[in-house]
């Protein structure tokens, strides 16, 4: 049994040597664009080289984080958002949270997932490098961007979805858009995605919807659909600008993100393999 195992570990291993990993997640700074909705993210040293001097002269300096867990790349849990007072699967969300944190829907719940990923580049459609502040892309725009990258969504499929809003991460106020508006699905896509049985979706903005100028995140009902009504986990403020340029559309996508109990989302960093 462990002559087979080694065997298949060496077999994927050269497969990887073959493949190239993009890095999807964002670096984690302060300052950084993140929603005004969730705690600042915060890094400092709270222990400098030289507060501490061991008697052979060693040092050693530590950190501390404070965040809110819908911030930098992150993916939201089921128990995030919630409709008319209930949960998916009609779980009370006033029950669910009692205690303090959520033991159904928290993001424990989702298990590291290891799968096929593809990539709906929306720009390339029109040849332009970014969709428009406040556009919403369409069920047809979706579709018509799997076929011209001829790519098919299966059931269980990750999707993310690229507008090129990403090239806007350092510019923490544009790329909030609130003067703008964010490009992003309607309820129409976001029903439409549901409908082809994807594990998970994504896409390279605060929030996987269509934010229209000057509305903030008033209204989310992409969200709804996809978290209270069907049960799929949303990953938000990916890059997927060098995933695009390499057209790499389909891909191994690696999930792994920090498995706080009962918590509504978690800092992720995800990898796509192509």
């Amino acid at each position: 049994m462990n002559d087979k195992r080694t065997k298949r570990v060496d077999e994927l291993l050269e497969r990887l040597d073959q493949a190239t990993v993009f890095d999807l997640g964002r670096p984690l700074r302060n300052g950084m664009a993140q929603s005004p909705n969730h705690p600042v993210f915060r890094h400092c040293l709270d222990r400098r080289h030289g507060d501490q001097i061991r008697a052979d002269g060693g040092s050693a300096a530590a950190d501390l984080l404070v965040t809110g867990c819908h911030v930098g790349t992150h993916v939201d849990a089921l128990a995030h958002v919630s409709h008319q007072g209930m949960l998916h699967g009609g779980d009370s969300a006033a029950v669910a949270q009692e205690g303090g944190c959520f033991e159904v829907h928290g993001i424990h719940q989702l298990p590291p997932f290891v799968g096929r990923g593809k990539l709906l580049d929306i720009p390339a459609l029109f040849n332009v490098d970014i969709c428009a502040g406040g556009y919403e892309i369409s069920v047809a725009e979706l579709q018509a961007a799997a076929t011209r990258q001829k790519i098919t969504l299966q059931a269980g499929d990750a999707v993310l979805i690229r507008s090129g809003w990403g090239a806007h991460f350092d510019e923490p106020d544009l790329y909030r858009g609130r003067r703008s508006g964010v490009p992003g699905v309607g309820e129409s896509a976001a029903k439409w995605l549901a409908d082809q049985g994807v594990a998970l979706v994504g896409a390279d903005t605060l929030a996987f919807e269509c934010i229209p100028a000057g509305r903030g995140h008033a209204l989310l009902p992409a969200h709804r659909v996809l978290l209270v009504e069907r049960g799929i986990n949303i990953i938000e403020t990916l890059d997927l600008d060098r995933l695009a340029k390499a057209e790499a559309y389909e891909f191994v996508f690696v999930l792994s993100h920090l498995n706080v109990y009962g918590a509504t989302g978690a800092p992720a960093r995800p990898l796509a393999i192509a």
